[in-house]
């Protein structure tokens, strides 16, 4: 069984891994961001974790059989959320609900890890997903206020100079 650090590290670092890579992809314009990729990565790593300590070894074939199925037919449900459209007045197009999507799939592996009674790994990687889902949000909002001052700034200060 591990201990209590470690799953917080394994989850936690995973987590901050994706949310990371989600703040760089919502910064660059992509339809994904710090809830929605910190989410995949909490999954991932609470699944892979719960393998590998269920019982004090591996699952059995069955059992990943189960959970590759489990996921797999998740990831078109989550698909299903997903909606594609074009932008009112500036034509642009928009992804929406990926966040949703990834929901739908973290909850999957919720319900893998309940069944594999891994109540620790569960608890952890609840909290960590209420506050990626509370927190990343206004991260992202945060760092565009942050980038987009710093270019206004820019141009206010080429503006005042003498040309």
């Amino acid at each position: 069984m591990l201990e209590w650090t470690e799953i917080i590290m394994r989850l936690g670092i995973a987590t901050l891994a994706g949310g990371v890579i989600g703040l760089n992809r919502d910064l660059h314009g992509k339809p994904v961001g710090v809830r929605t990729l910190g989410l995949v990565a909490l999954a991932t790593a609470m699944t892979v974790t719960a393998t590998q300590t269920h019982g004090g070894g591996l699952l059995t074939d069955a059992a990943s059989r189960v959970i590759q199925g489990v996921l797999t037919g998740i990831g078109f449900l989550g698909a299903g959320v997903i909606l594609h459209r074009e932008g009112r007045h500036d034509g642009q197009h928009k992804v929406l609900n990926l966040t949703s999507a990834a929901c739908v799939w973290f909850t999957a592996c919720v319900g893998i890890i309940c069944g594999a009674g891994e109540w620790r790994l569960v608890g952890a990687a609840f909290v960590i997903a209420l506050l990626v889902l509370v927190l990343g949000g206004p991260i992202e909002r945060a760092f565009h206020q942050l980038l987009r001052r710093g270019d206004g700034d820019d141009d206010e200060d080429d503006a005042s100079r003498p040309g």
